[in-house]
């Protein structure tokens, strides 16, 4: 049942997209992240659902979603040994760079709480059950609703689209709100998040810190947040221009990183490797070297191949050419290049393995299960739980494509 779960899961990961018409950085909705963590109409039966709360205190401080809705989370208590303990998980999903994917998104359940659903499944590093979630199980664990469209990041309001820029806004109004719910009275607390959300835990990082007495114990997990400057097949950063665009709109350079601002165009401090060595809180990144979203939007994007060249490849790996999978790898060596310096700081921690792949805290298949991928014979859950509680240091890199049998490509 577990496995068949798993390929539920990673269809419905496929389907949305294609449901909406989705493709390239020009299409209606890049914003729409490619790899929602979950899927409408698939639902694993054995997860534990978990209610909406909204955050009424919201409004009088204008911290609201893009259509202007009340923000929202979910959080299901722990208990026992770890009911002074918080997992505070970010949600991802995707971005929008212009007024027309914006307005868009208000239409979706990424800019608008009205379009949330009410209960939503906590699986993987969410979840209630020690053999699924060993280490954080019996925690405090959040999912704060991602309705802002800049990761938590933005400020400011589009009046011809009626658009509210609310993302930081938003951070600071949750946790403010889980703070009055006991987070302040937390001995451990985790900031983690998959994709945008795992973006937005690397930003809010050290702010995350700020919120908590020296004696607590405060690490961070961007699980798929690794977005890469790099430059796609046709010649262009497709990223770095729809970040570019992300940032200009949403007002968002004034809440990004100022180690980063400072030194650098903002439009760039999105990136999280002109982010990370600079990070003062430990860190732990959590990223396949052939991200999967990466490959289909940075790597080779629709609008940077307009002859189709690359369709089949995206779909099934196994019909890529020798040259596809040599870009491929010089996409994974670009990653290994962007880690280097981040991982050579003690505090921090990594597993960088080689499975085409997305948001792999999530999934319950690849956190931890007993066909989760594997390094040094550890699963993601095992390493990151070592790091956390400081039992061993993990900073494991995999090796190329296709050596890794453990993993579970989703294409």
């Amino acid at each position: 049942m577990r496995c068949l779960w798993g390929v539920l899961t990673v269809v419905g990961l496929f389907l949305l997209p294609i449901a909406h018409g989705l493709g390239g950085f020009n299409e209606t909705a890049t914003d729409v992240s490619l790899f929602n963590s979950r899927h409408r109409g698939v639902v694993n039966p054995n997860a534990l659902m978990v209610e909406q709360t909204l955050i009424t205190s919201a409004a009088s401080k204008g911290a609201v979603c893009l259509d202007g809705t009340l923000p929202a989370y979910h959080l299901h208590r722990g208990y026992g040994a770890g009911a002074n303990n918080w997992v505070v998980h970010l949600e991802g999903g995707g971005w929008c760079n212009n007024r027309r994917t914006c307005v868009f998104r208000k239409t979706t359940e990424h800019g608008s709480s009205d379009h949330m659903d009410k209960m939503i499944p906590f699986e993987g590093i969410l979840s209630n059950k020690a053999d699924e979630n060993p280490d954080f199980y019996n925690w405090n664990r959040v999912k704060v609703r991602y309705c802002d469209g800049a990761s938590f990041s933005g400020e400011g309001y589009h009046e011809e689209g009626n658009l509210f820029f609310r993302g930081q806004r938003i951070w600071s109004v949750a946790i403010d709100e889980l703070m009055s719910k006991g987070l302040k009275n937390a001995k451990q607390a985790l900031l983690s998040g998959c994709s945008a959300g795992g973006l937005s835990a690397i930003l809010h990082c050290d702010e995350f810190r700020e919120f908590f007495p020296k004696s607590t114990r405060v690490k961070c997990l961007g699980d798929a947040g690794f977005f890469l400057d790099v430059v796609d097949i046709a010649g262009d950063r497709a990223l770095r221009t729809f970040f570019e665009g992300v940032v200009t709109l949403q007002g968002a350079a004034k809440n990004l990183p100022k180690s980063c601002t400072s030194k650098m165009d903002p439009n760039l401090c999105l990136f999280p490797q002109y982010i990370v060595s600079n990070i003062k809180t430990p860190l732990f990144l959590l990223n396949s070297a052939y991200d999967l979203w990466q490959v289909y939007e940075a790597v080779a994007p629709k609008k940077a191949d307009p002859s189709g060249a690359w369709m089949q490849c995206k779909k099934n790996l196994a019909t890529c050419t020798s040259s596809q999978i040599s870009t491929f790898q010089g996409f994974r060596n670009e990653m290994l290049h962007a880690v280097r310096s981040f991982s050579q700081s003690s505090k921090n921690g990594l597993f960088l393995n080689s499975c085409f792949s997305h948001c792999q805290s999530e999934i319950p298949d690849d956190w931890f299960s007993r066909n989760s991928p594997q390094m040094k014979r550890m699963k993601i859950a095992q390493a990151f739980g070592d790091w956390f509680f400081e039992r061993s240091a993990i900073k494991i890199i995999d090796c190329p494509y296709p050596c890794d049998k453990t993993c579970h490509h989703l294409n």
